[in-house]
């Protein structure tokens, strides 16, 4: 038996069951006491626990991304580092991966399904990637679609830790080759475009069933991403609209630079071609077109880029080499000689002077390494964050700009650009791309982020990393969960000090005050109705049934057990005695003949009793039973109880179903004539 299996963590989460593992951890599902909901818990592996290093990149990148909160990613819940294991708690999931969903469907989604799932998918990301955070492996094993048809995606920051491990990329690599950017397959810096390609891919299998690049190992696979084109989507199947295969083929830009710069720039044409799916982008240039008939299409062994470093390289050989003109002079006298000596000389140095100014200014940068881009400026021009990311010298270039910590500033206005890095005017090379900026705080203050509904530790964290202290008071809240954030004060948007105190009112959960039940049995129905009443509990169904054990008129079973403690205004459903089920005995006769033993009436009911094992994972169910479809019970019941008996009357054969909060999970055949 798994060594987790009914342990309590942090005295609060207690290990259900295994229901998934990875290269790096392994999956439960658990229960949250403190908040009574059912969560996911992911445990780092044994082998990586005993690694320092690793333990506190889990820890760190865990924590990162526990400060995501977007509908369409898997949230995170908690982080919790002890000295024997690691582990986080997440969001559970009740739903099926996007690759399970697509095998279900036969591989090949409608494409206006295909556009609902990728839209979600593109939210997740621009989300994730306007807190900095990159996920480096999305594909359909990594997004959950839920019964409403929404998507979640899961495991942010785990690709980066993955690198960490290098014992299990070997099996990670098997399932997400076919999904890598051709940045990440070189070993090459990746940024938030790598996600874009990714994502794209996974547009690409929605729409045609089948993934651009296949081969007999990770390896090759990898290459093709690099080196190849794939078959365009209506080459597969002419249904597709063009302009949603125009969106996929710029996600997939093998060129970084071609590809949508950021996850927004995507949406703003997957909405674009929602209300219109007639229009067309005529992104005709994203990769060179080679007209055949192979399943994928091999890119020049040699790009433009290159042909132009090495001409201009053979050029200033060729400069190198320069010799005077070719041409005959006949000797002069010896004075003569000399003087034209001095003067070729004079010209070939002007040539020189010249070839070097026209070679600094003007032709270095037609030859310049075209894959080196001077990064721009962003703080002289007092930019806000969104004015800064959508500057022509950032879109296409195809830099990302994204948000680093606020800082205070005398000089730049609140919400402004204060610094980046890179600096402006330094030289960075593809896949260098990103460039991150602080904003001002102005001058002394800070503003105060809003935590509410976060839990208590992760709103603790975030005010603390703005340089804030933190008070905690106590309440009662109908609404909040729990240990999250009922209110702050001062409010959030106000403008603090560095360093000023913020109290935090944290949930208490409901104010339910919970009462022990007593004993009503024998009780009359009035008088066991005025008890319950005065406990400020509520009577449900009260059912007259024949009983041997209690006298007429008396109550004989109640649903909630003798000293169950309840929440006031729980239900108690009565059972109340008809007597004795009396059948009349045979005439008494004179015959010495044997006498023939008494059948039961057919038509008379008849009662009898079953049992039904209870959940664990609830405090309290709803156990109701039919009888040939005829409800005859339906009672609240304590699942510390661990099984619940039942009384049915029927007549003949019927068909028994027991169902425990609507779920059926016990049916059998019942002879009421014996």
């Amino acid at each position: 038996m798994d060594q987790y299996i009914g342990k309590f963590l942090d005295n609060r989460y207690e290990i259900l069951e295994r229901i998934g593992s990875g290269g790096m951890a392994v999956v439960y599902k658990a229960k949250c006491h403190w908040l009574n909901r059912c969560v996911a818990v992911k445990i780092l592996k044994e082998e990586l626990a005993q690694d320092e290093e690793f333990r506190h990149r889990f820890h760190e990148e865990s924590q990162a991304v526990a400060m995501l909160s977007h509908p369409n990613i898997v949230s995170v819940y908690d982080v919790s580092r002890q000295p024997e294991l690691d582990f986080i708690v997440m969001e559970l999931i009740e739903g099926i991966t996007l690759k399970q969903y697509m095998q279900k469907k036969g591989g090949k989604l409608p494409w206006k399904e295909s556009l609902h799932f990728i839209t979600q998918i593109m939210k997740a990301l621009s989300h994730a990637h306007g807190r900095g955070i990159i996920h480096r492996d999305i594909k359909p094993h990594n997004i959950m679609v839920l019964r409403d048809g929404s998507v979640k995606v899961a495991d942010f920051g785990i690709a980066r830790l993955m690198s960490a491990a290098q014992n299990t990329m070997t099996q990670e690599a098997l399932g997400s080759v076919h999904y890598i950017s051709p940045e990440q397959a070189r070993g090459s810096r990746v940024d938030a475009r790598s996600d874009i390609y990714s994502a794209g891919v996974v547009l690409y299998e929605m729409l045609t069933g089948r993934l651009p690049y296949e081969g007999e190992s990770p390896v090759a696979v990898a290459i093709q991403h690099i080196n190849s084109i794939p078959l365009s989507p209506r080459e597969l199947d002419s249904s597709i609209p063009e302009a949603l295969e125009e969106i996929t083929m710029k996600a997939m830009a093998s060129n970084i630079d071609k590809r949508y710069a950021s996850a927004d720039d995507m949406l703003v044409d997957l909405e674009e071609f929602r209300k219109n799916p007639n229009i067309s982008f005529d992104y005709t240039d994203i990769n060179a077109s080679v007209v055949d008939n192979e399943p994928t299409r091999p890119l020049q062994s040699v790009t433009e880029a290159q042909l132009r470093v090495q001409a201009a390289k053979e050029a200033g050989h060729r400069r190198n080499r320069q010799e005077p003109p070719a041409e005959e002079y006949e000797p002069e006298e010896e004075g003569g000689g000399k003087r034209i000596l001095v003067i070729i000389a004079a010209v070939i140095l002007c040539l020189v002077g010249v070839a070097a100014f026209l070679w600094n200014t003007v032709f270095s940068g037609i030859v310049a390494d075209p894959d080196t881009f001077e990064v721009p400026d962003l703080v002289s021009g007092l930019y806000t964050l969104e004015e800064a990311q959508a500057l022509p010298a950032i879109t296409e270039a195809g830099f990302t700009v994204v948000e680093g910590v606020e800082v205070i500033s005398d000089s730049v206005p609140a919400g402004r650009i204060a610094n980046q890095s890179p600096k402006a005017g330094e030289s960075v090379k593809t896949g260098n791309m990103t460039i991150t900026v602080d904003i001002s705080a102005g001058n002394g203050a800070l503003t105060v982020p809003d935590v509410f509904n976060k839990d208590r530790r992760v709103a603790e964290s975030i005010l603390k990393g703005q340089g804030l202290e933190v008070v905690f008071e106590e309440d009662h809240s109908n609404q909040v969960t729990k240990d999250n954030v009922i209110s702050q004060r001062p409010e959030a948007n106000t403008e603090v000090e560095e360093g000023e105190t913020i109290t935090l009112v944290i949930s208490l959960g409901p104010d339910v005050k919970q009462v022990p039940m007593i004993d009503v049995t024998r009780m009359t129905l009035a008088n066991a109705t005025a008890a319950i009443q005065k406990l400020n509990l509520r009577i449900g169904e009260t059912k007259p049934v024949p009983s041997d054990d209690y006298d007429e008129g008396l109550v004989c079973y109640q649903s909630v057990p003798l000293n169950a403690s309840v929440p006031e205004g729980t239900v108690v459903n009565l059972h109340v005695s008809t007597g004795p089920d009396i059948t009349r005995p045979p005439e008494v006769t004179e015959s010495t003949e044997p006498r023939p033993t008494p059948t039961p009436d057919p038509g008379k009911p008849r009662t009898k009793s079953g049992t039904v094992e209870l959940p664990n994972d609830r405090e309290t169910v709803t156990v109701r039973v039919t009888v040939g479809g005829v409800e005859q019970s339906n009672d609240l019941v304590d699942t510390r109880m661990r099984s619940h008996r039942y009384t049915v009357e029927g007549i003949g054969l019927q068909e028994v179903l027991v169902f425990i909060d609507d779920v059926q999970v016990k049916s059998y055949t019942e002879d009421f004539s014996s």
